[in-house]
């Protein structure tokens, strides 16, 4: 059953999607068009596209300035200049079944490595068996996250990066990044985290493709 406000309305669907920074103008000029045109509102957040029909696009930059700031006659062009810069990405992704490392540029995978694991998932048992299966779930975790570190420092010394994008599991990706092998990138800026599946080949590419293009989060109208 859908979740309900307190006063009964059904609340607004939100949905997020990743547009690279050469369709960002077509894809404002099209929100406008089904939504009966915008305006612009630049804020805190990102660039919000608040739309007749109350709709809104929440736009943000996959990066932050860092004293390198879009060119453009107006805010959404500053944006899809910002995001279309050429920067280099330390992409860490982790779940349970697998995971993907990579240096990232521009959308594109420059190094990367891939493999399949496995952690239990949690049991509903109690008692000693529930003790059991913790300590063997724990120990799964933890050998997952030394190989992992092992691998990323590997990926990672292929080539210079400025940020680091995690994603999958946030708190194993946060044990990866914590691991001595990792410590000489403890000190670079996280971006935001990707919600990913079981990272393969093909989500690999797909979240260097995400983590170079700007952030849209779409809110309809109520």
């Amino acid at each position: 059953m859908s979740a309900r406000s307190p006063g009964g309305a059904k609340p607004p669907s939100v949905r997020t999607t990743f547009i690279p920074a050469g369709r960002l103008a077509g894809w404002a000029e099209r929100f406008g068009t089904a939504h009966g045109g915008y305006r612009l509102n630049d804020d805190d957040d990102g660039l919000r596209l608040v739309a007749a029909d109350g709709a809104e696009a929440l736009l943000q930059a996959p990066w932050p300035v860092d004293g390198r700031p879009g060119r453009g006659a107006d805010a959404l062009e500053r944006l899809a200049s910002l995001a279309s810069q050429p920067r280099r990405l330390g992409l860490l992704l982790v779940r349970r079944g697998g995971y993907g490392v990579a240096v990232v540029s521009e959308g594109l995978v420059l190094a990367s490595k891939v493999g399949s694991t496995y952690v239990q998932s949690r049991t509903a048992a109690g008692g000693q068996s529930q003790q059991r299966f913790a300590r063997r779930r724990s120990n799964q975790a933890d050998a997952l996250v030394e190989a992992v570190a092992e691998q990323a420092a590997r990926v990672f010394g292929s080539g210079s990066f400025e940020y680091v994008v995690p994603g999958g599991d946030r708190a194993l990706a946060g044990g990866v990044l914590q691991h001595q092998a990792l410590r000489i990138y403890a000190g670079l800026p996280r971006l935001a985290s990707l919600d990913v599946p079981d990272p393969k080949a093909a989500v690999v590419k797909k979240a260097a493709a995400d983590a170079c293009a700007a952030r849209v989060q779409v809110t309809d109208a109520s």
